[in-house]
């Protein structure tokens, strides 16, 4: 598929995917008219770079972390480590403090509404 099928399929601007090439994330083929094409594991792929985005990780981590996904399961491969195992659990604890203070930012949130929703 070309680029703008990707973008289309997976919620993310061409711009965004040449980003991801540039940054070793994605590959891509070329046409005989220099167009770039994608597989269908192409989707999976940037859906996944796009959830690590969100939670945080930078480029440069999830280079390191996609060679040890599987795109059709994300479960891990051979190539995982025992480095990058500590790397992600740092990250997950990070993720965990981060919805932590979330939770209690909403409750907080929730008495104010709640107060004011008494005096109204």
């Amino acid at each position: 598929m070309r680029i703008g099928e990707l973008a289309r399929r997976s919620g993310v601007s061409e711009r965004s995917l040449r980003y991801y090439e540039q940054q070793g994330l994605l590959l891509s083929e070329r046409t005989p008219g220099g167009h770039r094409a994608y597989g269908e594991w192409a989707v999976d792929r940037v859906i996944r770079i796009q959830a690590l985005y969100a939670a945080g990780l930078s480029s440069k981590k999830i280079a390191l972390l996609l060679p040890c996904m599987r795109d059709a399961d994300g479960g891990p491969t051979e190539r995982t480590t025992g480095e990058l195992v500590e790397e992600l659990t740092v990250e997950r604890d990070r993720i965990d403090r981060m919805i932590l203070d979330l939770v209690r930012s909403r409750d907080v949130l929730d008495e104010v509404i709640e107060a004011a929703t008494i005096r109204g």
